[in-house]
């Protein structure tokens, strides 16, 4: 996760409301429009000579093959319109919900894989719940690989804070492992990153939990 980029200052309200606005309308003016009706075929004077029926070369497309294509272009441009968009209103609802200057985020990192298995993670900030996540396998293969994950983001005043972490999972010998880990911490203007590391330490050959500050 890049660090530099969760820093950026966000734009005002006002500013990024402008152009979700206009792209609404975008989307609005194109889903209202459909291909035209068919019509009916002016009636001949003459019938048509069988030489130029077939007269058409052999690779020529028909109209209404060219029309379909087109039309399926503008429905893949509609439907990247409409995922950009909603990306667009996510960070803009996040960004009303969580402003910067009380905006707190938690992540967890793990390096392990010889003396813990997480299964869990329990979450307090100022000895109030605010999450339980329980781990899908899927989930805690990702993060052995090296991701990252955004376990909790809320809002918080200015002041001296407390964040208490409980890990439970599999410890060694296969044995259940709970273990909890506490850091005091002052929150400034602007966001506060806190993140929480799992390793394996070879030495003691059992698992280290520590929560990390990024200044």
């Amino acid at each position: 996760m890049n660090l530099h980029s969760l820093n950026q200052k966000p734009m005002n309200t006002s500013q990024r409301l402008r152009p979700l606005l206009l792209s609404v309308l975008v989307v609005a003016a194109c889903l209202q429009v459909g291909p035209a009706p068919a019509q009916e075929p002016a009636a001949s004077t003459a019938a048509p000579s069988t030489a130029a029926a077939n007269a058409a070369a052999p690779g020529d497309m028909p109209a209404d093959a060219n029309g379909t294509r087109a039309l399926d272009t503008q429905i893949q441009d509609l439907k990247k319109d409409v995922v950009d968009l909603n990306k667009d209103l996510f960070v803009l609802e996040e960004e009303l919900l969580f402003p910067a200057n009380t905006q707190v985020a938690v992540f967890v990192s793990v390096d392990v894989g010889d003396f813990f298995a997480l299964d869990s993670i329990t979450l307090k900030i100022d000895n109030h719940d605010v999450t339980n996540y329980l781990y899908t396998p899927r989930e805690v293969a990702a993060l052995l690989k090296g991701g990252v994950q955004r376990l909790y983001v809320g809002n918080l005043k200015a002041g001296e804070h407390e964040l208490v972490a409980f890990f439970n999972g599999k410890g060694p010998h296969d044995r259940n492992y709970k273990r909890g880990a506490n850091l005091k911490f002052e929150k400034g203007v602007g966001a506060k990153y806190l993140e929480l590391k799992v390793t394996d330490h070879a030495h003691a050959q059992e698992p280290e939990f520590e929560i990390k500050d990024w200044e």
